[in-house]
């Protein structure tokens, strides 16, 4: 599948203006290498917008989800190097996601995605999740679609590390779908009613910035 593994973390969020670039410089110099290096993580990748709120977005592979609560990963947050206590922070309309790949499809990974944000009805959620599966059979195999993945958040493990318990939007499920051309990906999405019954709570284009994996580590 082109997802390498069955857990993902993910997190998006602006940054502060004011250190924009040193952010930059964090997340492609530190922080993406010390996340991958963590036992469990397999690769990630970096995207900014092209047409979506927030700017940024990140998607941390790993080899299953119990990867996002092993000792290794908790050692990683609770120690955090220098540079990421002063970032983190600053970060504005931050979210922070760990799912499950319910299901990827295709072959390959695109350079541009749109990125939907759906909230689950709590009585009918299985309609939802056979919508975007039809969906996802759908599009990947139209020209200039790569691949196409469904990510069904677990709200315990989504949840703030500092909150006794999980906010609205730590169940809610991500369908992304990765093409070659993040323009024709929204138009694509902008005129498809098959999911007309299931607003999305947000839909989003981003392109690729770059992407890291383990293999790649000195």
């Amino acid at each position: 599948m082109p997802l390498s593994g069955k857990g993902m973390l993910i997190t998006f969020m602006d940054a502060d203006p004011n250190e924009e670039a040193d952010f930059n410089k964090w997340y492609d110099k530190e922080h993406l290498i010390e996340r991958v290096s963590i036992p469990g993580f397999l690769e990630a990748r970096r995207y900014v917008a092209v047409a979506a709120e927030p700017k940024y977005l990140n998607f941390y592979t790993t080899d299953a989800i119990d990867a996002l609560r092993s000792p290794d990963y908790l050692q990683a947050l609770g120690n955090p190097t220098p540079r990421t206590r002063h970032h983190m922070p600053k970060f504005r309309n931050f979210t922070r996601a760990v799912a499950r790949v319910t299901a990827s499809k295709g072959q390959g990974r695109g350079g541009a995605l749109t990125f939907n944000r759906f909230r689950p009805p709590g009585t009918n959620a299985s309609a939802l999740r056979n919508a975007i599966l039809a969906e996802l059979d759908a599009v990947v195999s139209l020209d200039q679609i790569i691949s196409a993945h469904l990510l069904e958040s677990d709200p315990e493990l989504s949840k703030p590390p500092d909150s006794t318990s999980p906010e609205p939007g730590a169940a809610d499920w991500y369908m992304v779908v990765e093409g070659t051309d993040p323009q024709f990906v929204r138009q694509l999405f902008g005129r498809r009613t098959l999911l007309s019954q299931f607003e999305p709570i947000s839909f989003g284009t981003y392109r690729l910035l770059w992407d890291l994996h383990k293999a790649e580590l000195s």
